[in-house]
């Protein structure tokens, strides 16, 4: 599946979410305006990082915790041993993975948009992130939480 632009609308969200089978997606449990917009460079390229984020081997072996992906479109992932949970939405290789994202704390049906763009950066690679459709509460835990849980362990991994 792919999305004509990269604005994500409540609708769109919907439709996708429902498009995938998640039922009640709640995207307005979120304020205009509330997100998580991280970038950080790797000693690794696009396509490598684009392997370890779909596959639940390496994905298992860097976060050392289970993980289970799906790497297609509609495709189901479990990470962190089910703690975070959702659907891809959309995979360009080695470029895009956009995710309906959601830790399993929140209510059923609630889910966010997690989005990974794959930049080349001289010879390694650089993950955009941008992460929304949370709730202002939820925006300092989810904000460090990216590096705690990914981008930290992510560059011990590669760097192995």
């Amino acid at each position: 599946m792919q999305l004509m632009d990269k604005k994500i609308t409540r609708r769109r969200m919907s439709l996708i979410l429902g498009g995938l089978g998640i039922a009640s997606a709640h995207a307005q449990t979120s304020k205009p305006g509330i997100s998580i917009h991280q970038e950080v460079d790797f000693k690794a390229t696009p396509e490598r990082l684009y392997q370890v984020l779909l596959d639940a081997k390496q994905f298992s072996a860097f976060t050392k915790d289970t993980a289970e992906i799906e790497p297609k479109p509609g495709g189901a992932f479990k990470l962190f041993g089910g703690r975070i949970q959702g659907r891809t939405v959309e995979l360009v290789p080695n470029q895009r993975i956009v995710q309906a994202w959601r830790s399993a704390g929140w209510p059923a049906g609630v889910y966010s948009i997690v989005r990974f763009e794959l930049i080349a950066r001289g010879a390694g690679g650089r993950i955009v992130l941008d992460h929304a459709g949370f709730t202002e509460d939820k925006w300092a835990h989810l904000n460090e939480g990216w590096p705690l849980n990914y981008w930290e362990p992510l560059r011990k991994y590669l760097s192995m």
